[in-house]
């Protein structure tokens, strides 16, 4: 019953034409689509999402023998530095924004060992001892 007053109401203008301007231009559809696309009233907000969002791993604790094995192995090429041997490292990577960060594979020539307890490969790379989870090389066959 409501449904047929709300028809009633405009009964006398529901079947009159649409109205054209005689004075202004019809505006595009493309311009018309425009005024009802999305706005961003808070500006950086998604990005703050994504930030959130995005997941980082935590900094494993080596177990103790796993420590020895990256002991003898550190030891092993301190012995044959002077060869500049092509080392695997997987090491993790703090991450700038939140706590926590990623694993990462690195390949390269070891050039010295830095007093500051890091590895410094031929390109320049330095990489902290204490962030190292695994290391591998050709020159490790004998080392268990």
């Amino acid at each position: 019953m409501t449904q047929d007053l709300r028809c009633g109401q405009y009964e006398d203008i529901i079947h009159l034409p649409h109205p054209i301007s005689k004075t202004r231009p019809q505006m595009p559809m493309s311009d018309r689509a425009a005024q009802f696309s999305p706005f961003a009233a808070l500006t950086g907000y998604d990005a703050a999402i994504r930030e959130t969002a995005r997941l980082t791993d935590k900094n494993l604790v080596l177990d103790e023998e796993t420590c020895a094995l990256l002991d003898r192995k550190q030891q092993h090429l301190c012995e044959i530095i002077a060869e500049k041997p092509e080392i695997t490292v997987t090491c993790f990577v703090p991450d700038e924004r939140k706590d926590g960060g990623s694993y990462a594979t690195v390949i390269g020539k070891l050039k010295r060992i830095d007093l500051c307890a890091r590895l410094v490969l031929t390109d320049g790379r330095n990489i902290p001892l204490d962030d190292i989870a695994d290391l591998e090389s050709e020159r490790f066959d004998g080392i268990v």
